[in-house]
């Protein structure tokens, strides 16, 4: 029973702890949200464009090893 008790005080002072962490967060502003968000977008995006390439490349070599050997 005593280990009952001492658990649940544990989960009570694991959250308190985690709010007071929370607290001292320093959260970005939207501008920089934004800023970030744009930038993984792009680099998402050129990096999807790259393999894209690279497969598109990749099939015309393996078309045209198929082709030579058949």
């Amino acid at each position: 029973m005593a280990e009952e008790k001492k658990v649940k005080k544990d989960y009570g002072k694991w959250f308190r702890e985690m709010r007071s962490e929370l607290k001292k967060v320093v959260w970005p502003s939207g501008k920089t949200t934004m800023k970030n968000t744009l930038t993984v977008m792009g680099v998402s995006l050129c990096v999807g464009a790259c393999i894209w390439l690279f497969d598109g490349a990749a099939a015309l070599v393996v078309k045209f090893l198929l082709g030579l050997f058949a």
